[in-house]
């Protein structure tokens, strides 16, 4: 978490409403501009910019630097805005946690290329590494 607080910080993260309800208390996060992208006409949130389509988000963000703005979640808003992001921070777990979401393995993907990979760590007697992906084929918004 410490990386994602440094990377997010003072900048914009792009979630779904499902993400944001596994943040403390359900709220975004502080010290950062939460976009929530949601299909629900009648959702809100305190302090979030709230979009319902993929034309009001690319309003909201198209007159930013794209390095300032992060895609965080959950599995749908990955799978749609992917082809958008220039990169991907990739934490590598070496566990077996079970989950009923999952990111796209982007080295099935022909267009994103590993660029980095960081040394193995631990934490709580788990292994991980950070990784960066880059895309090749970067569509514009």
């Amino acid at each position: 978490m410490r990386r994602f607080r440094s990377l997010t910080t003072g900048n914009a993260i792009i979630i779904g409403r499902k993400t944001l309800d596994t943040f403390p208390n359900g709220k975004p996060l502080p010290n950062r501009e939460n976009i929530i992208l949601t299909h629900d006409p009648d959702f809100s949130a305190e302090s979030a910019v709230i979009c319902h389509t993929l034309e009001e988000l690319f309003s909201v963000v198209k007159d930013r630097d794209p390095d300032s703005v992060f895609v965080c979640g959950g599995e749908q808003i990955y799978r749609q805005l992917l082809p958008y992001c220039s990169k991907a921070f990739v934490t590598l777990t070496y566990s077996d946690a079970k989950a009923d979401r999952y990111f796209p393995n982007l080295n099935q993907l022909p267009n994103w290329i590993l660029t980095e990979v960081g040394e193995k760590q631990y934490e709580n007697n788990i292994g991980f590494r950070f990784l960066m992906y880059t895309n090749t084929d970067v569509q514009p918004f």
